[in-house]
C-alpha cells in the first residue's frame, strides 16, 4: 500500500455498509408481500467503489471517508484494506448504512438507514491538505465534499478536481458547486434524453471535460474544445450493476494518469466496468468480508 503522502489520487466521499436486496421488480407503493431473489451484506459507497478500482489498476490512492467507531465502520475498513485501499477514517458518530432494493435490470431504490455526522473543521482541513498534494482530487457528492468544493470556489488551491454528478438533470442546486469547482465531470444519462446537450451545459460552467455513461450503450465524452468521443460497452456475463459507474470512472482516470488519449481513456473505463458488473460486490476483492 502507498503511504498517505505518496498517493497520486485523493478520494473524498461516501463509504458505507450496505444490505443489497435483489427483487424481480421494484415494490409498488401499496401494502403487499414480495420474495427476494437474493441478498448480500457488503461494502457500498461511490467513493469506496472508485478507490477499490483505482487500487486494482495500480494507482496510488487514499480514501478519505467519515466513519464511525462501530462494527459497520470496522467492516468498511476491513473490506477496503482487503482491496488494497488505505483509508483515512475521519471521525463520525455513526457509519453510513443503506438498504438497496435492486432488480437484475439495474433498477435501484436506496434506503438510507444512517448517515454520517457532520465533519469537523479539522477533518476538512486534513482532506483539503491531502487534495493539495495529490495529482488528482476526486470529490464525490456528500456534505463533506460540499465543504471541500466551497473552499475551492472561494479561492483555495489544490490538485485538479474530478467529480461524479451521477443522475444530474442539468439544474439540481446541490450539484452546482461541485460542477463549477471541477476540472472533469462524470454523469449518467438517467435524467436526460440528450447526453450531448447535458455535457455541453456542464462545460459551459467551467470544466474542461465531461463524460456521460449510457449503461449498456457504452459512454460518450465531450471536451471544452468540442472534441467528441464514444465507446461501446464491453460484453459481460452480468451479475450485478452496482458500482459499474464507479469502476468506469476509475478506469478512465487511471488511463488519463498514464497519458492515454480520450478514446483510450473511454476504452479503459469500459474494460474496468466489466469487473464490477461481473461481481455482486463493488469489486471482487471485498467478497467474503
Amino acid at each position: 500500500m502507498p503511504l498517505l503522502s505518496d498517493a497520486r489520487v485523493a478520494v473524498c466521499g461516501p463509504a458505507s455498509w450496505n444490505h443489497l436486496i435483489v427483487l424481480d421488480r421494484l415494490p409498488e407503493p401499496v401494502p403487499h408481500m414480495q420474495f427476494a431473489l437474493g441478498d448480500v451484506h457488503t461494502l457500498g459507497g461511490t467513493s469506496a467503489g472508485k478507490a477499490l478500482h483505482l487500487a486494482d489498476l495500480g494507482v496510488g490512492v487514499v480514501l478519505h471517508a467519515l466513519l464511525g467507531g462501530d462494527e459497520d465502520g470496522q467492516r468498511v475498513v476491513a473490506a477496503l484494506e482487503a482491496g488494497g485501499v488505505p483509508v483515512e477514517a475521519h471521525p463520525s458518530g455513526r457509519t453510513e448504512r443503506h438498504a438497496n432494493l435492486m432488480t437484475p435490470a439495474g433498477e435501484r431504490v436506496s434506503l438510507y438507514l444512517s448517515t454520517p455526522s457532520a465533519a469537523s473543521v479539522e477533518s476538512i482541513d486534513r482532506i483539503e491538505a491531502a487534495a493539495a498534494v495529490a495529482d488528482v482530487a476526486v470529490v464525490d457528492l456528500s456534505e463533506v465534499g460540499g465543504a471541500i468544493v466551497a473552499r475551492r470556489l472561494a479561492g483555495g488551491a489544490g490538485a485538479p478536481l474530478w467529480t461524479d454528478l451521477h443522475d444530474y438533470d442539468g439544474s439540481a442546486a446541490f450539484h452546482e458547486p461541485f460542477l463549477r469547482a471541477a476540472d472533469v465531470v462524470f454523469m449518467n444519462d438517467d435524467a436526460t434524453d440528450d447526453p450531448w446537450a447535458l455535457m455541453q451545459s456542464c462545460l459551459d460552467r467551467g470544466p474542461r471535460l465531461a463524460v456521460c455513461t449510457l449503461g449498456a450503450r457504452g459512454a460518450v465524452a465531450l471536451t471544452a474544445s468540442g472534441e467528441r468521443a464514444t465507446v461501446a460497452a464491453h460484453p459481460v456475463d452480468l451479475v450485478d450493476t452496482n458500482g459499474a459507474g464507479d469502476a468506469f470512472f476509475a478506469g478512465f482516470l487511471a488511463a488519463s494518469l498514464a497519458g492515454a488519449d480520450l478514446d483510450g481513456c473511454l476504452a479503459a473505463g469500459a474494460r474496468q466496468a466489466v469487473v464490477a458488473l461481473s461481481s455482486e460486490h463493488l469489486h471482487p476483492a471485498v467478497a467474503g468480508i
